[in-house]
């Protein structure tokens, strides 16, 4: 995996340095910061591992195209959903790039974090992160001078997370095909955002994307909210689906789906069966007619992604950094992200090696 990014280091040091940085990373140490990747390298201080984030000249936009397609290249199958979603990094002070004090998903409250907006592949073969972007609030974008003090350019501006979500699907367009995405989905965070589902529509890439209950929807008799066409539609359409296997087994609801009648959406319900007043509505997508239980697969996709946000940093240290600078956290991240890339490619080789015996095996 480490010869495919190699060459994007120009010096010997910085590549024994980047290298020892992933073993780092895949080691069992409970914290991965420049001190404990610094021990396991056997270094007597994070000198060396400070410089290799500071101040050596490498690309992490170059080797975060080379993670993408490393990713793309093992786990891309025609199954394969890009899922759109953010996470927060908690932090203390007020220097880090893009700290503020905003709500994170992540502690389910407001706390002094940044948020980091992310891109998985999800497929039957296996998951992973394949883009990242930080995300700028306007107390950061509008102050020049506390963006030149965390290395901030002046031609970065303020961009909302589906506008983000946005800058990574071109890049992924424009290296991979619109063939790579299936399809997308995201929550109510950018299936709200008009301007992401138009340029989706656009670009022909299908979609499921929850929606708020007052999202509204064009029908022949005028626009209806979501939770109206939900109340007033047949009780016996609904079904009941599986959405994916969680850690218990399979993730059942009762869904339904609703044709407004107006446009080319769909409205998609989601029921709990222990609490049936709990609905959740996606609004759906297609270039061609699919089954409901498709749009359900895509829904369910997006859990996926807050299983790999906590793999990533449980297992390769993707929130252990202690850094501020603005570049140097996206170095951390696309190191981090890169070697739970190689955990999931090899996960799934090994799966299939297994697989391969078990075939070939005797009765």
């Amino acid at each position: 995996m480490f010869a495919l990014v190699a060459g994007r280091f120009a010096q010997a040091d910085s590549r024994r340095r980047a290298r020892m940085y992933l073993l780092g990373l895949l080691s069992a140490a409970e914290r991965k910061n420049s001190w404990t990747i610094a021990e396991q390298a056997g270094d007597l201080t994070p000198d060396g591992m400070q410089r290799l984030l500071n101040f050596y000249r490498w690309d992490a936009e170059a080797v975060r195209d080379d993670l993408r397609s490393y990713v793309l290249d093992t786990l891309a199958d025609p199954s394969g959903v890009v899922v759109g979603d953010e996470t927060g990094f908690l932090k203390k002070g007020t220097k880090s790039a893009g700290v503020q004090r905003q709500y994170s998903g992540t502690a389910g409250r407001i706390e002094n974090c940044q948020l980091g907006v992310f891109l998985t592949y999800v497929s039957s073969r296996g998951r992973a992160l394949i883009d990242r972007e930080l995300y700028l609030p306007k107390s950061w974008t509008g102050d020049r001078e506390r963006c030149a003090e965390a290395g901030i350019a002046d031609t970065v501006g303020f961009a909302t997370k589906p506008k983000l979500a946005r800058r990574m699907l071109e890049r992924l367009i424009a290296k991979h095909g619109k063939q790579t995405v299936g399809w997308f989905t995201a929550d109510e965070a950018y299936g709200d955002n008009p301007g992401l589902r138009d340029w989706l529509e656009d670009e022909d890439i299908n979609y499921v994307m929850a929606v708020s209950c007052d999202d509204r929807f064009t029908t022949p008799t005028g626009p209806q909210r979501a939770d109206e066409l939900a109340a007033t539609a047949p009780k016996r359409g609904w079904q009941r689906l599986s959405a994916g296997k969680g850690s218990k087994g399979h993730r059942l609801y009762d869904w339904l789906l609703i044709d407004p009648g107006a446009d080319e959406h769909l409205l998609l319900v989601r029921r709990s069966i222990s609490k049936p007043s709990e609905l959740a509505y996606y609004i759906c997508h297609s270039t061609q007619p699919v089954p409901v239980a498709e749009l359900v697969r895509v829904a369910g996709s997006r859990w996926a992604v807050e299983e790999t946000f906590q793999f990533a940093k449980n297992e390769t240290g993707l929130d252990h950094y202690q850094v501020r600078k603005y570049d140097v956290w996206y170095r951390h991240i696309t190191l981090a992200m890169l070697a739970a890339a190689f955990l999931a490619v090899t996960a799934y080789r090994e799966r299939g090696r297994n697989d391969q015996k078990g075939a070939i095996s005797p009765p």
